[in-house]
């Protein structure tokens, strides 16, 4: 039996803050730090935006591009780092929102970046032993950064959605098989915040080699082992995008090329979503694949683990594609703001 995707939805807030704007504030190197991070601007929520309300657009648009009959969804899994509720799940505000019926399982995940790719996991089990008809993960967050720090710069909101579900023997369910995947897991002490706590705090030298490049290389070589894959074998390649140097850095130490992951990159007008973003970067890649093509998706979480993905492309896709926003119809709709508006709208300002 094949399990994958038969549909996905996107949403990014249309707030938008330029890296250079935040480095006016902080008398920093605007152009250095663009530079450098690869990142020109990032999303930023509304007043009235949190996770959950971006989980449930998200949720919503995965639906409607499949006309996906919402009671027919068994499993309901928010990946996230910056849930509303420290004691209230964020998934029933969205089984709620978008319709679903209350005979389903429903949990939140966290694992830093990785925890909505933890929830396709999940969904796939479930799916593949027909306990359920199909599961819905969703990774969203609205990012966290200290005024000032370095992950102020990138940490940016957004989210995705993916059904997840079954080949219905017709084969036109579809439109992505997930054809297999591999996790690569450790205790690494490169980012965390503890509760109470408003800001993250990282571990500086942890976050790139120890955490970062170990994990995704791990598990991206784990899988193309276990395939008996090679990176020439893919069409596309994404993988978590902390900020528009590390993903290039990694796929080109794994073998994928500049053209390969050219169209999963969207960190740079967007920033770094966390459980979202190489969420957001597949749907990037759906919205312009091909029936036949292979993507190969790689997630990353602080603390610190990555799941990697091999999906092969359906005909359905074209079918089904416009039913919703692309990555670049929501990328396209942005109104920028300056830094006071933005503390405003992030809560940096405390009375």
């Amino acid at each position: 039996m094949t399990v994958g995707i038969v549909s996905y939805g996107v949403y990014i807030p249309r707030y938008r803050i330029k890296v250079s704007e935040i480095a006016k504030v902080w008398n920093a190197d605007a152009e250095g730090i663009a530079g450098g991070l690869m990142v020109q601007e990032k999303s930023v929520p509304d007043m009235d935006e949190d996770t959950a309300t971006i989980a449930v657009e998200a949720a919503r648009n995965a639906n409607r591009r499949a006309g996906i009959d919402a009671s027919r969804i068994g499993a309901i899994y928010v990946g996230s780092e910056s849930h509303p509720y420290a004691v209230k799940p964020t998934g029933t505000i969205v089984a709620d929102a978008i319709g679903a019926a209350p005979n389903l399982t429903v949990a939140d995940f966290e694992f830093a970046c990785k925890a909505g790719t933890a929830g396709i996991q999940a969904c796939m089990g479930l799916v593949e032993s027909r306990r359920i008809d199909l599961g819905l993960a969703i990774g969203a967050d609205v990012a966290q950064g200290a005024p000032g720090d370095a992950l102020e710069y990138t940490a940016a909101a957004g989210g995705a959605a993916y059904v997840i579900g079954r080949d219905s023997g017709g084969g036109d369910s579809l439109i992505a098989e997930i054809e297999d995947m591999f996790s690569f897991t450790t205790d690494t002490p490169d980012f965390w915040r503890r509760e109470g706590m408003p800001y993250p705090e990282h571990g500086g030298r942890f976050t790139g080699e120890p955490a970062y490049f170990k994990h995704i290389t791990s598990a991206a070589r784990g899988l193309l082992e276990k395939l008996g894959t090679t990176p020439e074998d893919y069409d596309y390649a994404v993988f978590h995008q902390p900020n528009g140097k590390f993903p290039r850095r990694v796929a080109a130490s794994l073998g994928f090329t500049r053209e390969q992951i050219a169209s999963g990159i969207v960190v740079t007008t967007l920033g770094n979503t966390y459980s979202a973003s190489c969420m957001i970067g597949l749907a990037a890649i759906l919205d312009i694949a091909s029936a036949g093509d292979r993507i190969f998706m790689t997630s990353f979480g602080s603390g610190a683990g990555s799941d990697a993905f091999s999906l092969r492309v359906t005909d359905r896709l074209a079918e089904i594609r416009n039913g919703a926003p692309s990555v670049s119809d929501l990328l396209a709709l942005k109104k920028y703001i300056d830094y006071a508006t933005y503390a405003k709208h992030k809560g940096k300002i405390r009375l």
